[in-house]
């Protein structure tokens, strides 16, 4: 009896977890963005800005990526173009700087130290009031610096996080998994900037007020620190789903794996080093926010665990857990059957969605585990396929994700 009534409390503990993670937390932020929202104040504003590139061996879509930032809707005289080259090992200087002549700056590291040390350097060097971060593989709608800048007419924000679209134009599995699971995202990014502040933006569209940027350790996810980093000096971190940009997605699960691991580690050093953050009596809802989106979303993996084998041990005795246990073994078996399709080359849309809810969850355990085992990321090497976007007209739309 004291078994069947410990596996009760871990079934239902665990199952409470995962449906606040889930439904409890979007609730949340809906209620309270209804209740108490904090719009922002926008106003015209035209400052001079910095595009920060950052690359490490990006030959393939650099020149893409310079003509399309070259095109940018804003006055010349006030866009300055940089690279930051994590000392490349391939054409990528090469090409930055035949661009040298149409105002493109290359900035190169004596040591590679990897990305955020990189985006240091450049920033130490950038001339703009405002930092625009992208990468070299992500390209922008003309208009995303006059959507985003009407933001820092408001003195509270910081940083404005624009809108990822990633585009899977081979319609693999991963890449229609990734799309659906961003949706989520999505509708949390939107209603945590409502309420609070972003936790996070993606890292190839955000800018950033240059008196409020502070220079981050060479292993921190620049793209999601920066926001705590806001919010530690009184700003906040906000989402403009009107400024667009598009990138291909992975579409292949081991290198979806690979990268997620190497955030999701990153990450947690993060939250590890602004612990005091989740202390809602010194940063208010935005502990909330990281406990819920961060902290619950990563610990998934456990919570879905603890449910499998307390249903599992309560089967015998009863239908109900064992319908549930049946249910769950079932969810794991169509992950693993669209993995093996995967890999002979076969795709499907019923198997996409359960095959990237177990490759997210599973990277979180690989990413504890590193975590714990004191592995952490600085340099990063990009996990790069042949391209099959070729502009950006036309793939708009097509679907999109944060990176984490």
């Amino acid at each position: 009896m004291l078994i069947e009534l410990l596996a009760k409390i871990i079934f239902w503990s665990g199952a409470a977890a995962l449906l606040y993670t889930y439904v409890g937390y979007p609730l949340l932020l809906v209620l309270v963005s209804w209740l108490r929202p904090r719009p922002v104040r926008r106003g015209p504003l035209m400052p001079a800005v910095s595009v920060i590139i950052t690359a490490y061996n990006e030959e393939r879509d650099l020149a893409a990526k310079l003509e399309n930032t070259l095109a940018l809707d804003y006055p010349k005289e006030l866009l300055e173009i940089i690279v930051a080259s994590d000392c490349s090992t391939d054409r990528t200087d090469e090409i930055a700087q035949k661009f040298a002549s149409r105002g493109v700056r290359l900035i190169r590291q004596t040591e590679r130290l990897g990305k955020t040390a990189a985006q240091n350097a450049a920033v130490e060097q950038a001339k703009g009031e405002i930092i625009l971060f992208s990468d070299a593989t992500t390209l922008y709608q003309p208009d995303v610096l006059s959507v985003m800048l009407p933001d820092f007419a408001d003195n509270t924000v910081g940083c404005v996080a624009g809108r990822l679209i990633y585009v899977d134009a081979a319609s693999s599995s991963v890449g229609r998994g990734a799309r659906s699971y961003w949706g989520f995202e999505v509708f949390l990014k939107e209603r945590e900037s409502r309420v609070c502040s972003l936790i996070g933006a993606s890292g190839c569209l955000y800018a950033v007020r240059r008196s409020a940027y502070v220079p981050l350790y060479p292993e921190a996810c620049s793209d999601f620190i920066i926001a705590t980093k806001m919010v530690e000096q009184g700003f906040r971190a906000v989402y403009e789903p009107g400024a667009v940009c598009t990138e291909e997605t992975n579409r292949q699960t081991d290198k979806e794996l690979r990268m997620r691991v190497r955030v999701i580690t990153q990450t947690l050093s993060d939250l590890w080093r602004h612990r005091s953050m989740m202390n809602p009596m010194r940063s208010g809802f935005y502990a909330i926010e990281l406990l819920s989106h961060k902290v619950m979303r990563y610990m998934v993996p456990l919570f879905l665990t603890l449910t499998l084998i307390s249903s599992i041990t309560l089967a015998p005795r009863s239908a109900f857990y064992a319908l549930i246990a049946l249910l769950q073994l079932c969810f794991y078996a169509l992950a693993f059957i669209g993995w093996i399709l995967e890999k002979a080359g076969m795709r499907n849309r019923l198997l996409a969605l359960p095959q990237y809810f177990v490759l997210a969850n599973l990277a979180s355990l690989i990413a504890f585990y590193k975590y714990l085992s004191g592995e952490r990321y600085a340099r990063w090497e990009p996990i790069r396929e042949p391209s099959v976007m070729q502009t950006v007209t036309g793939t708009i739309g097509a679907g999109e994700r944060n990176d984490v």
